[in-house]
């Protein structure tokens, strides 16, 4: 029979109950990942159900514990729990490896991920598209954002300049040129884009050969939600370049906030990632790291 816990000892249990509980969650999905991925492999219908299910194993015993404290330790562990969940869900939808989605598959995505993140994504906006929606992305540099910037005074704080300094400035300008005409005319909203942008192939999108204007105008600073599929993390990211180049090996880059946010920074520079159009007409949803609702 559990002893009545007073109100100031809630507190340190919740504590201890969290790290508790995810230090189990890492240690049955690192014990049991091969079962895990098995599960996923066999079944591609796995569900947030069945995986809640599996999950509640690693939960600490909350029987007859004040409905107010059980709710405290739920919104503690809840981004824990919800991205362990986007990632098995995602890999019960994705192929082995790193390839074009089939439209089902696209489709599924685009259902999961407009649901977890409470905004509308979508493969194909305005009835245009990229090449691929899932595909490997690769390390970038900064842009300038106006004439005269250069990396001793391109970031605003001195932590983003002692974290991100070394990857240098690109020795060309992003896609659409400078982010704004000077110092003095740049805003937040253009800071912003340089930090949270990437690059991707506008070039072979399908049906751009045939009207590059109107291609190049729709995918100026257009949105996308890029998402790492193994750890859950997701950015809101604008296309403010275009590229890589096709013989990288690679279908698209982020700068190195995105990169370092999405912890897709390797010994090759590169990981997969899944990239979505964010529909946005009003532009409500600002850049940057999004978590799931």
């Amino acid at each position: 029979m559990l002893k009545k816990v007073s109100n100031s000892g809630f507190f340190k249990l919740n504590k201890l109950w969290t790290q508790r509980h995810e230090k189990l969650s890492k240690e049955i999905f690192k014990s049991h990942k091969e079962s895990f991925e098995w599960l996923a492999d066999s079944s591609k219908q796995l569900t947030v159900g069945s995986l809640a299910g599996l999950f509640l194993l690693t939960q600490p015993i909350v029987a007859k514990i004040p409905v107010t404290f059980s709710q405290s330790m739920h919104q503690a562990n809840n981004t824990v729990d919800k991205k362990t969940f986007l990632v098995f869900e995602l890999k019960s939808i994705l192929p082995d490896h790193v390839q074009s989605l089939t439209p089902q598959q696209e489709q599924s995505v685009s259902t999961v991920l407009t649901r977890d993140f409470g905004i509308t994504v979508a493969p194909e906006l305005n009835g245009k598209r990229l090449n691929t929606t899932y595909g490997y992305i690769g390390q970038e540099q900064h842009l300038a954002l106006y004439p005269g910037d250069n990396m001793f005074i391109h970031f605003q704080t001195s932590d983003e300049a002692t974290r991100y300094f070394k990857y240098g400035m690109a020795p060309g300008l992003g896609g659409w040129g400078y982010f704004a005409p000077s110092k003095d005319e740049l805003t937040q909203q253009d800071i912003n884009r340089e930090k949270y942008y990437i690059a991707v192939q506008t070039f072979l999108a399908p049906g751009f050969e045939n009207n590059p204007k109107e291609y190049i105008d729709f995918f100026n600073y257009k949105k996308m939600l890029v998402v790492n599929p193994q750890n859950g993390k997701a950015v809101v990211a604008d296309i403010a370049d275009a590229g890589p180049a096709p013989w990288t090996g690679k279908q698209l880059g982020g700068s190195p906030e995105v990169m370092h946010y999405l912890e897709r920074v390797d010994g090759v520079q590169k990981g997969g990632v899944l990239y979505f159009f964010i529909d946005d007409p009003n532009d409500t949803i600002p850049l940057g790291p999004i978590n799931s609702l």
